[in-house]
């Protein structure tokens, strides 16, 4: 596209040339002459001015002299919908292999890609234009929404509900059984895990995250919400809209999350807790209580931002207390053995 096509697009103000052609993105620091970077920050004039980029998407009031520049509300956002039209999803002609099993009453609506070895059980329902990868699975009677794109080896369990725009990355379980058990005399003994498992519409699950099936009710993960890689979601576990889970967090059986939560890496959560709308948890949080609306939360047990900031400080000084106590306890030993 043409910058001055780019700045109507974005709804931007254009400086410099406006029939210089740009045909890619790449980041700030390794674009070329016919590529679109953006800038943002504290460093953005310093950087922006060092980069051979094209053209630069940059906030507003930000002017580098000799540059061909986009100025925007929202850089990062305006790249974001740029890199949508510069580089559009790559489009698969519709078309089923023939190494892929599929059971005689499966129901496949018009434009699905069907690659090598996917396995689609009876009752299946696969929606329009979704794309199954190599090796997907679908076990019977699960329903797929339209425009998905499920990426090679995911699974899907039996019955499972998958929206409209879902993508499942490689190696995603949708449905498996949850982890619930009951000690009987010497043995534990296996509790029945035959709820339910819905992925709302546009919805995207990293690659090896796994999301259980209700053992009685429902497991929930809520529009548009995203997951990161290696997360785990216990069954009857209801995740809001609009959530951000990152990679190697956990959430434990009946947990409730509200919308537009936003978790850190590896946070832990605890069953039955309820994590409500809009809180924001640091990473490796640990969260045992209700978490209030709007809250900012991080350290185990998970304790308000602030706070935690506090404490946290102090454990550096722990040596040196420790060093100022053992001494005060010398002192006042020999004081002691001097007054006998």
């Amino acid at each position: 596209m043409k910058t001055s096509e780019l700045a109507k697009l974005l709804g931007g103000i254009l400086h410099g040339e406006e029939d210089r052609e740009v045909h890619e993105v790449a980041a700030l620091e390794t674009a070329g002459p016919d590529e679109l970077a953006f800038a943002e920050g504290s460093k953005c004039h310093e950087l922006a001015a060092a980069s051979h980029a094209g053209c630069i998407l940059v906030p507003q009031d930000c002017i580098l002299k000799g540059r061909v520049t986009i100025e925007v509300a929202n850089p990062k956002l305006a790249f974001v919908r740029a890199a949508q039209v510069l580089c559009p999803p790559r489009k698969f002609p519709p078309a089923v292999h023939p190494t892929a099993v599929i059971a005689p009453d499966a129901r496949l609506a018009e434009d699905v890609v069907v690659c090598p070895y996917v396995v689609i059980e009876s009752g299946v329902d696969v929606g329009r234009g979704t794309y199954l990868g190599a090796g997907v699975c679908l076990g019977e009677r699960a329903k797929i929404g339209s425009e998905c794109m499920l990426h090679p080896r995911v699974c899907v369990y039996p019955e499972a509900r998958i929206g409209n725009r879902v993508i499942l990355h490689s190696g995603v379980v949708v449905g498996s059984d949850g982890f619930g058990y009951v000690f009987a005399e010497d043995h534990y003994e296996k509790f029945p895990q035959r709820g339910a498992v819905v992925i709302e519409d546009d919805v995207e699950i990293g690659s090896n995250s796994t999301v259980d099936r209700g053992a009685l009710g429902v497991t929930v993960i809520g529009q548009g919400s995203k997951i990161d890689n290696l997360v785990q979601i216990a069954h009857n576990v209801r995740v809001g809209r609009h959530c951000v889970i990152a990679a190697q967090t956990g959430i434990s059986g009946s947990a409730e999350i509200g919308d537009y939560v936003i978790m850190g890496g590896q946070v832990g959560v605890a069953d039955h807790v309820r994590i409500e709308e809009g809180a924001m948890i640091g990473g490796q949080a640990g969260i045992f209580r209700v978490i209030r609306k709007g809250t900012k939360v991080w350290g185990t047990p998970a304790r308000p931002l602030d706070e935690f900031k506090k404490m946290h400080a102090q454990l550096a000084n722990l040596p040196s207390l420790a060093k100022k106590v053992k001494e005060i306890s010398r002192q006042l030993s020999a004081y002691i053995s001097s007054a006998e």
